[in-house]
């Protein structure tokens, strides 16, 4: 037979109920803790959310600028293009009008030898 003294079981069994005490305010505190963190996750996994959704947009702005970019480009060469043309297209005109100045120029010339000629030859004529 096992003789227990009762004042040593008493304390023995205030230690123990002091020690669950403290056991459940640790719990307790645990328990508001994961709470807390419960809760910030969620905040958190919201602005993931929110950040994955602004990242799709700017993924999809981005495509779209590349895209313009890309329009922009072949746009400004074949303007580029053109204008290598028109400007060589002037420099031919350019040359065509002077030329034909110039033909203009010995064609007047011509033109005042014939008129003086014929003038002298009609002087000529009424002299006879």
């Amino acid at each position: 037979m096992c003789v227990v003294y009762i004042p040593q079981v008493a304390r023995k069994l205030a230690m123990v109920e002091a020690d669950l005490e403290r056991a459940e305010e640790r719990a307790e505190a645990g328990e508001s803790k994961i709470v807390e963190l419960e809760e910030e996750l969620r905040v958190v996994g919201n602005n993931l959310k929110s950040l994955e959704v602004s990242e799709e947009k700017a993924n999809q702005r981005e495509e779209e600028y590349k895209n313009q970019i890309k329009t922009l480009t072949t746009r400004l060469k074949e303007a580029e293009a053109r204008a290598e043309f028109a400007e060589r297209s002037v420099q031919k005109l350019q040359k065509e009008v002077d030329r034909l100045e110039d033909d203009l120029a010995a064609e007047r010339e011509k033109n005042k030898l014939l008129q003086e000629e014929m003038e002298a030859t009609l002087h000529d004529i009424q002299n006879m």
